[in-house]
């Protein structure tokens, strides 16, 4: 029997839409909204059930989870713990041992960016102090997070999203902790791989470890002295940046000893001022030339003038879904609109040469930035940055009572582990419960939500279900039988976990297990079996990104400050990939029998 048009459509809207996510022009949330109005508009979706997807259990459990992540950031618990994990003595096996089992414990219970941005900075410090590279620990620790959120049903999205589905097709979800004994398995057998030989096979990379490592402040600075015989004794500081100058950033002013980082443009020049500037070399010769000023040879105020109690440097990294993504600093309007100066761009590990307000930004691209330290953390937060140096490694506001937040999040455990209440109810319940308590403001709350993931949910899971109404999700079970009807079951089960995995090391892993659910369940009701195992094969598949920086936001992150190249993730996200496969097989098989 041939395909009906609703299934010709279907295929071709998520074919395409399959096609831009790996294109990358277009954010996944943007692809998401798209391919559900094309499905909308021809009828495959029906109008009414559009957006329905939006109130879906999985889409409000995510965003509930994410409000708790940032709650427990806040209270200050797990800063409690990092301190005591590593030594500057300990051996780079040790440190990657310590590092890698917390971040996977934390990513059990808690969003896995969430855990991996409380570490990060962490790691970066341990390897300043032991003179390691950073590439070293990085992409263990962000393989980890991704290892660690096959532990709970709240570990990470595509769990929530194939609990979800069950819920739909069988009538109850998988519980809290259904996904423990094989996720922790391969957790185990993962992190026992990283431990004992994994490490090694990361590349030895140059990476920002620190601001002192990455990005030398003399490089990037310029000092110019005001004289006596200068035209701009007695004007304002503002004069300087006036046209033809353009994209020039006075860092800092000294004045005998007075240092005055970031000085407004009323600040009025005189005799033996030293400015700290930031701009191009077009720029310096005509300063020099048309308004008087003197170079000065070497460094005679450096970072000192850049630095006060009120005033810091911050190094940080662009996440995946920044809105920096592909917009320039001249663009962002950094200096008027967040009150940011843009020091230093570093790609991969090097420090980009161009003109500062002329670089697009890109995921993982790490920025040496100047600013007032009370605003800093929620300026990078807005930005979609996660902040490297210590100064900002604390995006919240740490609490004195640390057990409240914990027992409302072990109630809300509690509650859903005993069936007391669905995950969605008991987690959106604690995510209110900790604004109440104080733990976080509703600002807060709304910021922490992930926006993209939520969209690119609320408009895939109305597609999913297309798929499986119109029976695409049986045709492409049928395909896949057909072309292993020779093999047994097990086989089948290992085609579509390897698929899965695949597929989310190239797309979003939410959108992979949207897309798979449907075709691992119809692929076990064709061949009469229990849809469970292919379930979690499909949940443990989406979770294992491990071979690009662009399957998963954990990979992204440790690309700019490990200055990994695309190339370095398959070289041990291979071999894991593997390790991960041969464990998940027997597990699922024994715990979730066909």
């Amino acid at each position: 029997m041939g395909m009906t048009t609703d299934q010709l459509l279907i295929f071709a809207i998520l074919g395409l839409a399959l096609l831009l996510f790996i294109w990358g022009r277009w954010r996944y949330d943007l692809v998401a909204i798209i391919a559900l109005l094309v499905a909308t508009i021809s009828g495959v979706v029906p109008w009414s059930e559009a957006f329905t997807g939006f109130a879906h259990p999985a889409v409000v459990t995510v965003g509930a989870i994410l409000i708790v992540s940032r709650a427990l950031l806040n209270s200050g618990i797990v800063d409690l713990i990092q301190k005591s994990i590593t030594s500057p003595k300990d051996s780079t096996k040790r440190q990657v041992r310590s590092l890698t089992g917390l971040v996977s414990i934390l990513s059990g219970f808690m969003n896995n960016v969430g855990a991996l941005a409380i570490l990060l900075p962490v790691s970066l410090r341990v390897s300043r102090r032991t003179g390691n590279p950073p590439s070293l620990l990085l992409m263990p620790l962000a393989f980890a997070s991704l290892l660690g959120g096959l532990l709970t049903l709240i570990g990470t999205p595509p769990n929530i999203i194939v609990a979800s589905y069950r819920a739909e097709v069988l009538g109850e979800p998988f519980r809290m902790f259904d996904f423990t004994p094989v996720g922790g398995g391969v957790l185990l057998a993962g992190l026992i791989f990283i431990w004992f030989f994994g490490w090694k096979l990361t590349p030895k990379r140059k990476g920002g470890s620190s601001k002192e490592d990455l990005f030398k402040i003399e490089n990037y600075i310029t000092e110019i002295w005001v004289s006596s015989r200068s035209k701009l004794v007695g004007k304002r500081l503002r004069v300087l940046k006036e046209p033809p100058v353009s994209d020039m950033q006075i860092l800092g002013l000294v004045r005998g000893d007075l240092r005055i980082p970031m000085p407004t443009g009323d600040e009025i020049l005189e005799p033996g001022d030293i400015l700290a500037v930031e701009t191009s070399a077009e720029n310096i010769k005509y300063i020099l030339k048309w308004r008087g000023l003197e170079l000065l040879g070497g460094m005679k105020v450096g970072k000192k003038a850049l630095l006060s109690k009120d005033v810091g440097l911050i190094e940080a990294v662009v996440a995946a879904d920044s809105p920096m993504v592909g917009e320039t600093a001249r663009s962002l309007t950094l200096g008027r609109r967040y009150d940011m100066n843009l020091i230093a761009v570093a790609r991969r590990g090097e420090v980009l040469a161009e003109r500062l307000g002329d670089i697009a930004f890109q995921p993982g691209d790490v920025l040496l930035m100047q600013g007032p330290s009370g605003t800093i953390p929620e300026v990078l937060e807005s930005l979609g940055c996660l902040p490297l140096a210590e100064r900002g490694m604390k995006l919240g506001r740490r609490q004195k009572s640390p057990p409240v937040p914990l027992l409302i999040f072990g109630g809300a455990l509690a509650a859903t582990a005993a069936g007391l209440l669905p995950v969605e109810i008991a987690f959106a319940s604690a995510a209110v419960g900790m604004v109440l308590a104080g733990v976080l403001t509703i600002h807060e709350a709304y910021e922490s939500i992930d926006w993209p993931i939520i969209f690119l949910l609320g408009a895939l899971i109305p597609v999913g279900a297309a798929l499986e109404s119109t029976g695409g999700a049986e045709t492409i079970s049928a395909a896949i039988l057909q072309a292993l009807s020779p093999f047994p079951a097990v086989v089948i089960l290992a085609a579509l976990l390897a698929w899965t995995m695949i597929l989310t090391n190239i797309i979003n892993n939410a959108a992979a297990a949207v897309i798979m659910a449907p075709i691992a369940f119809n692929a076990a009701l064709v061949l009469d079996l229990s849809p469970d195992p292919f379930l979690m094969a499909v949940a443990v598949g989406a979770s294992c990104a491990f071979l690009t920086p662009i399957g998963h936001q954990s990979n992204t992150l440790v690309m700019g400050p490990g200055g990994y190249q695309f190339g370095d993730y398959w070289r041990l996200g291979l071999p894991l990939s593997l390790v991960a496969t041969l464990a998940a097989l027997p597990l699922i098989l024994w715990i979730w029998p066909l």
